[in-house]
């Protein structure tokens, strides 16, 4: 992407709520070859006007803004200008801020701790067609279908109306993991996993886990064990 191999410079849009943040980082993507920067947002709602303003090649997005969270920016810019790619720059690299990221059409997750080079590649890589993922976000991304492994392959279309999580919860409790153990698994806070777990026995009406485990057999969501 670089002049040098006759490419023009790849058209930036940095979308940050925090101000210092956000010119720190187009002040450093300034400083990198290849790179221009066409633009400057404050939240989801600015970055999808701006992107029909100037057409950039690359949308950089925050995740946690007001008004219109990245991950809506994302769903928008993928769906109306396809021709604009997003890549995530977050602090948050939890499976909760990632993967409805990747899910809305982000093809491409940092976290703010990459360097230039990495920024760069990353560009490089979603603008050629390529994941650009830090190696840490690769990681997870792994463990995730690594745990998957072990699970039955849920129906695509989840029973009463739970949600792709709460499907994951219940799997994990009919594998026998208390609430620590789900939370540790998923990456989030026990709050979290008792939420979902609160969620998904008010849809099913399910008064205990004993039942949410017979439930999970029942639906084939889980596979009871080999007797």
């Amino acid at each position: 992407m670089s002049d040098e191999a006759g490419r023009k410079p790849a058209r930036v849009v940095v979308a940050d709520d925090q101000t210092v943040v956000r010119e720190g980082i187009v002040m450093l993507l300034g400083l990198l070859p290849g790179i221009e920067v066409v633009g400057s947002a404050g939240d989801g709602d600015e970055a999808v006007k701006l992107v029909a303003e100037v057409a950039p090649d690359v949308v950089l997005m925050d995740l946690r803004m007001p008004r219109c969270d990245g991950v809506e920016a994302t769903r928008r810019i993928r769906s109306q200008y396809p021709g604009t790619q997003v890549v995530i720059l977050t602090t948050y690299a939890d499976d909760e801020s990632l993967f409805p990221a990747l899910k809305a059409g982000a093809r491409g997750y940092l976290t703010k701790d990459a360097g230039g080079d990495e920024i760069v590649r990353a560009v490089e890589s979603v603008l050629s067609g390529d994941a650009g993922l830090s190696p840490g976000i690769q990681r997870r991304l792994l463990e995730r279908l690594s745990d998957s492994d072990h699970r039955q392959t849920h129906p695509s279309e989840p029973p009463d109306g739970l949600t792709g999580r709460e499907c994951e919860v219940l799997v994990l409790i009919a594998e026998g993991l208390s609430n620590q153990e789900i939370a540790r698994r998923l990456h989030v806070s026990t709050a979290t996993v008792k939420t979902h777990i609160n969620n998904l026995f008010a849809k099913t009406g399910l008064k205990d886990r004993a039942q949410a485990v017979r439930y999970a057999y029942a639906k084939g969501l889980a596979r009871p064990p080999a007797s």
